[in-house]
């Protein structure tokens, strides 16, 4: 097994103030695993200095740094989707530059897969240099996700894993374009296990991850693995019905031993209020699966590469 390849994929977007260290401690971590390694890097977009310095890593390590670079921004999920597509080895590893995942767990996560594992996963016990809003909605999040899935998605988890080639392969036959990656692993039901972590704060910089792209990946992985959402209007249509009679009965009786209760058209505004309240969120609810289904039926590509170095393939 000492000849088995190892592919790191590293996703970068506007990382121009960490990426220098951040390479340090990722190719010293490669190296101590004893592997022959290949440092893939896919730059997201990214128009400040990032690519300068890609370009100067490629130089200086032609034989084991890969950088493909995008033509706009396309996303954190595509980007590591990109290294996999390109990725050769026998084990591949995801991490972020940022430093927040350490890269020094990454022979512990090689020799967890060489014991047997298909995926070794990170698993937070613990997140540094976060807000309190920020911990508190991840926590409620992977909580509700894990609620609303059809398969076991392990709580406090983020993309830093290993994947076994067979696992890979997997992958490169999923195609969807909302994509979330851990969602997707689990699906696949392959042996998985996981490695205890406190994520550190990152080493530099600012995170590019807004409220936006938090809240549109929190999306994609409900809508994506989970069809509950469209069977709420069926449940909440029967408890507002029970809701409605029991109230019809209500006003029936008031109405009979007090003569007269409240306005008739003040129970029927509120109540037509939440009704349309409730069947615009439905009919959102709905619109973002047929949105999911429209980039689906239009089959583009999922990503554009601009440019590439140090790789056979020709951008």
């Amino acid at each position: 097994m000492a000849e088995k390849l190892l592919s790191l994929i590293i996703p970068v977007y506007y990382e121009e103030e960490v990426l220098m260290e951040s390479y340090r401690r990722m190719d010293a971590a490669m190296q101590s695993t004893g592997h022959p390694y290949e440092i893939i890097y896919v730059n997201d977009g990214s128009r400040d200095g990032t690519m300068k310095q890609l370009r100067q890593l490629a130089k200086e390590h032609p034989d084991t740094v890969k950088v493909y670079s995008f033509s706009r921004n396309f996303g954190h999920q595509l980007a590591v989707t990109c290294g996999m597509d390109h990725a050769k080895g026998d084990a591949l590893i995801i991490i972020d530059v940022d430093l927040q995942d350490p890269p020094e767990l990454i022979p512990k996560m090689v020799a967890m897969w060489k014991d047997g594992a298909d995926i070794v996963y990170g698993k937070r016990l613990k997140r540094k240099g976060e807000t309190i809003f920020k911990k508190l909605t991840a926590k409620l999040y992977y909580r509700l996700l894990s609620s609303m899935s059809a398969y076991p998605i392990p709580l406090d988890t983020g993309d830093f894993r290993l994947l076994d080639r067979k696992v890979a392969n997997v992958f490169l036959k999923m195609r969807e374009q909302a994509r979330f990656l851990r969602g997707m692993s689990a699906w696949m039901g392959f042996e998985a296990v996981p490695i205890e972590y406190v994520r550190d704060e990152r080493a530099a910089g600012k995170t590019k991850y807004t409220l936006k792209k938090m809240i549109k990946l929190a999306c994609d992985g409900i809508f994506n693995f989970s069809s509950k959402p469209l069977e709420l209007p069926f449940g909440i249509g029967i408890g507002l019905g029970f809701l409605g009679v029991l109230g019809l009965i209500t006003m029936i009786v008031l109405t009979a031993i007090f003569g007269s209760a409240c306005p008739q058209w003040l129970w029927a505004a509120v109540g037509g209020t939440l009704l349309f309240a409730l069947l615009f969120c439905f009919v959102g609810i709905q619109g973002m699966y047929l949105g999911r289904m429209y980039d689906e039926l239009k089959d583009r590509p999922l990503y554009i590469v601009a440019e590439s170095l140090n790789t056979d393939e020709k951008a």
